[in-house]
């Protein structure tokens, strides 16, 4: 993780503003609760990053579960909350390494951006409640020698994101052609979904 401790300490990914699909989800969910503000409902913010989600969500009355493998990046996202007077949950856990279950049917919200992990989708699908939303964009495979030099596994296939939510409302479902539009410094294909647990 030191890649990822080096980059945050340089500012790299270090953007507050959230991605534009974190907002309609928020936007989604404020809609299908009457307008009522979201306080006290639970979201979860896999491979947090600088906390640019977390925060956000924090300053949108989530309750929020923060979690990354870089300590660099948990701290930023700490600091971050505190600032702006927010109180979040950023814990430093090694994801592939399981030091972080997604508990049964506890969060209104789960969001994943720019993070590969398959064997965790099963656990996104049983952790969120039902009524609940997924909002996720991850990277695709492409024809670009620099994306096709990158290790498959961190890769989603086309169609492979909706496939692992088929089940759900799919909300909005979009492959990007190029740079997805994300705040952050993201400039390769994405898939993009937001889905809500029937």
């Amino acid at each position: 993780m030191a890649d990822w401790d080096e980059r945050y300490s340089r500012g790299e990914h270090a953007t507050l503003e959230p991605s534009r699909l974190l907002v309609r989800a928020v936007e989604i969910f404020a809609a299908q609760a009457g307008g009522e503000s979201p306080g006290g409902r639970r979201a979860l913010d896999l491979a947090c990053g600088a906390g640019r989600h977390a925060v956000f969500l924090a300053s949108h009355g989530f309750v929020v579960t923060a979690v990354d493998s870089s300590g660099v990046g948990v701290q930023l996202t700490r600091e971050r909350g505190r600032e702006r007077g927010l109180w979040l949950d950023a814990r430093v856990a090694d994801l592939e390494g399981g030091e972080f279950q997604i508990a049964h049917d506890s969060y209104d919200l789960v969001c994943d951006f720019y993070y590969l992990q398959r064997d965790l989708f099963p656990s996104i699908r049983d952790g969120v409640r039902r009524g609940g939303l997924f909002v996720a964009a991850i990277h695709l495979t492409d024809d670009d020698p620099e994306v096709k030099a990158m290790n498959p596994d961190f890769l989603l296939r086309p169609g492979e994101l909706r496939e692992e939510f088929r089940e759900w409302e799919v909300l909005h479902y979009d492959e990007t052609a190029g740079h997805d539009g994300d705040a952050g410094e993201h400039t390769r294909r994405s898939a993009e979904i937001i889905a809500r647990k029937q």
